[in-house]
């Protein structure tokens, strides 16, 4: 079957799914009627779509960590403490390394190293290895709704399996989990790998099982133009529409300017719909992710809770339906609970105090949200175009052209010509456009607020700039100034 933005046919999906369930024993375990019953039995308030539709309507913006440990027993317990001690809304459960890249045999060691040693020997869960019936003493052992994080080009197998284990929510698509992870996964693939996750949702939603979606926002987390993680946003949410998904969580990564930040997310949410609407896919509700800045930290803990308190803040006025939370030990590596709990209590005290509040900035959000809109619209149109109509195609051919292009991403499928860095706001803008589709008024913004900066700071505009970008807020500052 070539790659085409078409839902798949039931029986050649059926025929996709027993080789996906071939790949790894556990596989033999899913049976689809058998998951499906057990789903209808997952009480309403730890679904995952119950919380985000009653957040969305209400605009109260809940909070959710990352976490993922080897063992079934100390997972639980992480999650549990995160629960209770961190008044999480919604929780993780964050796959390991060797799963992302399907390595089970790798990650199976990982578990028998970890039960020897009493450590952790894989920096996630081996959600693949544990099975369904790991999963399911996972997910019926707590109170909040729980989520798959992961990072993987082929979700396949995880996909079918954590479903069928209770897991009411899957991260990820076939952008957004290839070019910011892999350096030689095609994205003709990739998509096609995805279109079997969306499918699977689909039959699900088919069979009265609400199950979350949620592509993967802030890219490489690098000065990523709002205009590129928007894009690509709204075109895995048509992608998982086609297959049948309904209820999907758009995301954005913080980059650190106020009114950059509240823009961004606002439009994504109106011009998802937009396309959702122009497409003819009218049952989809979305919803909005704010991930908290995914930069370099500080080490230093004091200052790395502020660096939290202000992603709270931009979740907070910019009215998401989650936020993505750090913790202080970002800089330091795997946190401890009892610091990940402390970034979930200090994000939701920022959320509860500004619940009031809003951000009326007028005329400069106004703007910001324009050119945004616009931006994003000039990439949408030529991928579209490119793909004679089809999304899928357009994707593949786009990202040849350099129409879309992630800054700093891994990807050989990635043209790699962008060069973001911050204007003397702290905005992130376009040192260099490389081929993506702007017109002449666009790039003259990038320019006129480029040049804004150098002359500011006294210098030349150069490559330098985007160098002390990335390291600034590490440093103490958001824009990279000389010294």
């Amino acid at each position: 079957m070539e790659l085409s933005n078409k839902k798949w046919p039931l029986d050649f999906f059926m025929s996709q799914r027993q080789e996906v369930l071939k790949t790894w024993p556990t596989g033999a375990d899913v049976d689809l009627d058998e998951a499906i019953g057990y789903q209808k039995g997952i009480p309403l308030d730890r679904r995952f779509v119950t919380k985000l539709n009653e957040a969305q309507k209400s605009r109260k913006t809940l909070v959710q960590p990352r976490a993922g440990v080897p063992l079934i027993s100390e997972h639980i317990a992480l999650l549990s403490h995160l629960e209770k001690e961190g008044e999480a809304d919604l929780l993780p459960t964050t796959i390991d390394s060797y799963t992302r890249l399907n390595r089970y045999e790798d990650a199976q060691r990982g578990i028998d190293e970890s039960k020897a040693t009493g450590k952790a020997m894989l920096n996630g869960f081996p959600a693949v290895n544990h099975g369904i019936t790991g999963c399911r003493m996972v997910t019926s052992a707590l109170q909040t709704p729980v989520q798959v994080r992961h990072g993987t080009p082929d979700a396949r197998l995880l996909s079918e399996i954590t479903l069928a284990g209770g897991f009411t929510s899957f991260e990820g698509g076939g952008i957004s989990y290839n070019i910011p992870y892999a350096k030689n996964a095609p994205m003709k693939e990739t998509l096609y790998n995805w279109q079997y996750c969306d499918r699977l949702v689909g039959l699900y939603e088919d069979a009265g099982i609400s199950v979350n979606r949620e592509p993967f926002g802030p890219l490489t987390g690098t000065l990523v133009p709002p205009c590129v993680s928007n894009a690509v946003a709204i075109i895995e949410t048509l992608l998982a529409a086609e297959q049948g998904v309904r209820n999907i969580t758009v995301g954005y990564g913080q980059c650190g300017n106020l009114i950059q930040d509240v823009a961004a997310i606002r439009i994504l949410e109106k011009q998802t719909n937009e396309y959702l609407e122009r497409f003819g896919y009218k049952d989809v509700t979305i919803s909005t992710v704010l991930h908290q800045w995914m930069g370099g930290f500080p080490q230093d803990e004091a200052k790395a809770f502020a660096v939290i308190c202000w992603g709270s803040s931009v979740a907070a006025l910019a009215n998401a339906t989650k936020v993505i939370v750090k913790s202080p030990h970002e800089a330091l590596g795997v946190p401890t609970k009892e610091a990940n709990a402390a970034g979930l209590r200090a994000t939701k005290q920022m959320i509860t105090m500004l619940a009031d509040q809003s951000l009326d900035d007028g005329g400069r959000l106004e703007e910001e949200m324009s050119v945004i809109r616009e931006e994003t619209s000039c990439i949408l149109e030529r991928t579209l175009e490119l793909g004679e109509g089809d999304v899928a195609l357009g994707t593949v051919r786009a990202f040849e052209a350099g129409v879309i292009d992630v800054p700093f991403a891994p990807s050989r499928y990635n043209a790699g010509k962008i060069m973001p860095a911050r204007d003397n706001n702290g905005a992130v803008r376009l040192l260099d456009a490389g081929n993506l589709p702007l017109n002449e008024k666009l790039l003259r913004f990038h320019r006129g607020k480029i040049h804004q900066r150098a002359e500011a700071e006294n210098r030349g505009v150069s490559f330098q700039m985007v160098i002390d970008d990335i390291y600034a807020i590490s440093k103490g500052r958001l824009v990279g100034r000389p010294h």
